[in-house]
């Protein structure tokens, strides 16, 4: 018996001479693909703008858009109001940045977005957009008018963009098959009554493109008579018709219906796929390369431990890890492959690299040239810098996590520590990057439990760089064997010059940099630390330089003394 899906029935129109002036905008987006249904729910938003803002239309578009976009692109193990917060708050900050940079307007916009997910709706909701239920004959208003009187004109308050951080109301409830919600924006005040919208909807229920027409035309005819504008309305119904059964609630192909694989060997089979060989076995995983036998290609697949059942706290990093192989688009990082038959078992699928790892490749090469090494270095550095953007840390940045392929491309691998980037995510990070074990490339903050962040995959980048052109580590003590803040003093960096002469005064002083212990001096962004390893031949030499005199303002200061002392022994001699 296939089980019962959310379903929904919707219904919109506008009051407008010219729908490209219109300041609102209103979507709906039910996604055809069951699981995501499931996964992610549907999405219901409203957006307005204010009568004088010089690029309303493209405010409210922008913030629809958006939303939706960047909403169904969250990992589908988290829950509703994580990957909608993080979104408006996101989507928040970009406007509010891009407002600077226009003139007689700005990306200010209130906005409602509610998720139908299985038995619940999840309203978000900012500024003076507006949102109702009717239920039965209760009409009830859900959003909150956040409005600000200024000079006797009504602005919205805490809308999108208005700021750099955003207040978002947020309510929770159960759904009920019939519920009808209604979306409109604050012009529509003053024209209906809630018995009115009740009798417009219940007129023809049925037809629900109708019934926001009715409303449409009821609400222009009201505002003409008492001699106002009536060419901003806008209205959205959304009926749920269909709800899903009990106990259905949650992703069942993240946790119920898709069982971890149990222990495999070679020769053994799971899904059409052929076990070829096992690639590593751990207390958190399993990694097995395998043959399609339909397409016969070879793939490499990661499950999580047998062992790990019960343990739904990895099993949804298990998830983002997932996740991350599938947004990521990078050519230097692990691409995913999608199964050629539907999977029965929790695991997923990455492309199969032929190649060695970094380890192997440098034992291999002893007289690969500084230039062959450094190139490996920067398409590295690119790896990490695709996952930054996706504000994702890799934090497990070493050599036998890098592969090299025949064509000598570098294939970044391994996300088991892999985590999103956020203001409240540091501690859980680190936590994670502990858990799975520190290797001598990390960064020294990982042991001593300070924040970490993208310049903590700086320093590990740079770590593995150092040993690639220098067969050493840049300390005598590993980062990971700190015990506290104190045993920072024992890490006096050497210089890379002493194994391999090769290196450039520049190139030692950038590595030096990347590799300082404390965190806030480092490079401030990964492209300026690859633009230092590109011109490592003295090309920027200033500003090398004024990095290096920053550091050791000792030297520097001593320098500046000889000289004066000398033009002081002159001027006496002279006299």
């Amino acid at each position: 018996m296939v089980p019962t899906q959310l379903s929904l029935n919707v219904g919109q129109a506008f009051v407008a001479p010219d729908r490209r002036r219109h300041r609102s905008s209103m979507s709906v987006r039910i996604p055809d693909e069951a699981g995501q249904l499931t996964a992610k729910g549907a999405c219901a938003l409203i957006s307005d703008t204010s009568s004088r803002n010089a690029i309303a239309k493209q405010a409210g578009d922008l913030s629809v858009r958006g939303f939706l976009a960047d909403y169904f692109s969250t990992p589908d193990h988290w829950d509703v109001k994580t990957s909608a917060t993080r979104v408006l708050r996101a989507l928040n900050g970009w406007c509010y940045s891009q407002s600077t940079f226009v003139e007689d307007g700005s990306y200010v916009a209130s906005l409602s977005a509610m998720v139908f997910r299985a038995r619940e709706a999840h309203l978000f909701h900012m500024g003076d957009t507006l949102v109702f239920r009717l239920r039965g004959a209760e009409f009830e208003q859900l959003s909150r008018d956040h409005i600000t009187d200024l000079g006797g004109y009504r602005y919205p308050s805490r809308a999108l963009g208005l700021d750099g951080s955003i207040d978002i109301d947020y309510l929770q409830l159960p759904l009920k098959q019939g519920d009808i919600f209604l979306f409109t924006t604050q012009a529509v005040r003053g024209t209906l009554m809630p018995s009115d919208y009740v009798q417009l909807i219940r007129e023809d229920a049925s037809d629900l493109d109708a019934a926001c027409e009715r409303l449409a035309s009821a609400a222009r005819d009201r505002a003409q008579s008492r001699g106002y504008g009536a060419d901003q309305f806008c209205f959205q119904l959304v009926r749920i018709d269909q709800l899903p059964e009990e106990g259905r609630d949650h992703p069942g192909r993240i946790y119920g219906d898709l069982p971890i694989p149990p222990e495999l060997s070679p020769g053994e089979r799971i899904d059409g796929l052929e076990i070829q060989e096992v690639l590593s076995r751990t207390a958190q995983s399993r990694v097995y390369r395998v043959r399609d036998t339909r397409t016969e290609r070879e793939m490499v697949m990661k499950a999580p431990s047998p062992e790990l059942s019960n343990r739904n706290a990895y099993l949804e990093h298990f998830l983002l890890q997932q996740w991350v192989v599938e947004r990521v688009k990078s050519p230097f990082v692990a691409r995913v492959m999608e199964p050629s038959r539907p999977r029965r078992y929790l695991y997923y699928l990455m492309v199969y690299v032929d190649g060695v790892t970094l380890s192997d490749w440098a034992r291999r090469h002893p007289q690969a040239s500084l230039a062959q090494r450094l190139d490996i270095a920067i398409q590295l550095g690119k790896a990490v810098q695709a996952l930054h953007h996706r504000d994702l840390l890799h934090q497990r940045i070493h050599p036998d996590n890098v592969l090299i392929d025949t064509h000598g491309q570098v294939v970044l691998t391994d996300f088991s520590a892999c985590h999103m980037r956020d203001l409240e995510g540091h501690r859980r990070s680190r936590e994670l990057a502990r858990q799975l074990g520190l290797s001598e490339h990390s960064a020294p903050e990982y042991a001593l439990d300070d924040s970490v962040g993208r310049r903590s995959d700086q320093y590990s980048l740079a770590s593995t760089v150092y040993w690639l052109l220098t067969d050493k580590l840049p300390y005598e003590l590993a980062p990971n064997q700190l015990r506290g803040h104190t045993d920072l003093e024992q890490l006096s960096y050497r210089s890379a010059r002493l194994f391999n002469p090769e290196i450039t005064l520049e190139l030692d002083d950038t590595l030096r940099r990347a590799l300082d212990p404390q965190r806030p001096l480092r490079f401030r962004r990964m492209s300026e630390f690859l633009y230092a390893l590109r011109h490592h031949d003295g090309k920027g030499r200033t500003a090398v330089k004024s990095s290096r005199l920053l550091r050791e303002p000792a030297n520097f200061w001593q320098g500046i003394a000889g000289i004066l002392l000398l033009l002081l022994v002159l001027s006496w001699l002279l006299r």
